[in-house]
């Protein structure tokens, strides 16, 4: 059966000579493994660009319940992207959030409200033009509250652990904060932070493994 869904790719593997199998969160099915035959040809059916990660999408899909692989009927480019890909520190905090997201989101509970999230955290990203280095903080703490251990306040995340009372301050702003928003911090504040959030997520989500993207982050951002 043929359904109209947005979604936003996760990730994609080389399937044959042409052809690529698109892990998409889709707002009606949750994750879904879909095949693209042709997809890196020269030819511009194959529209490789639309499979980047992160790419915004709407679709229409075959879809059919317990099925492993299904195909996608129509696609086009829900929002284009103006920065993310250009901007070196945006570039490094795409690639990071793209892979604590695949590390992270499995399940389909509340697909839509994950991925109206996920749409409205992105293209925000992509329009901020100055004073965004805290999105990837600020994004991971209302990412955790759709993922079922929600971060509230500083108490959430230290379970005993001592943080300076600067650091703890700051953390209790981002809990509050929009993405626009302005929180100033230092660096070293910033990596302190993070490492605090991204161990917070290890200690809840199973088979989580290394992060390997963040070593590029630290020193994009610094």
């Amino acid at each position: 059966m043929l359904h109209k869904t947005r979604g936003i790719v996760f990730k994609f593997v080389k399937y044959g000579e042409t052809s690529i199998i698109v892990t998409i969160f889709t707002e009606l099915f949750g994750l879904q493994s879909y095949i693209v035959n042709g997809a890196r040809t020269s030819k511009p059916s194959g529209r490789m660009s639309l499979y980047q990660p992160l790419t915004l999408l709407d679709l229409v899909v075959y879809h059919k319940e317990n099925a492993s692989l299904v195909r996608i009927k129509e696609v086009r480019c829900y929002y284009h992207y103006h920065s993310i890909y250009i901007d070196a520190k945006k570039s490094a905090i795409a690639l990071f959030l793209n892979e604590v997201i695949n590390k992270s989101l499995k399940e389909e509970t509340h697909a839509a409200e994950v991925c109206l999230f996920l749409f409205d955290a992105f293209e925000r990203f992509d329009k901020l033009t100055d004073s965004y280095e805290n999105f990837h903080l600020i994004f991971l703490i209302k990412l955790s509250r759709y993922l079922g251990f929600g971060l509230h306040n500083s108490k959430d995340i230290l379970s005993g652990k001592m943080l300076a009372e600067k650091e703890e301050q700051i953390f209790n702003q981002l809990v509050e904060t929009e993405f626009e928003d302005v929180i100033a911090m230092t660096n070293n504040q910033r990596r302190i932070i993070l490492d605090l959030i991204v161990q917070f997520y290890f200690t809840h989500t199973e088979n989580m493994g290394e992060i390997r993207s963040i070593q590029v982050l630290r020193e994009v951002l610094g």
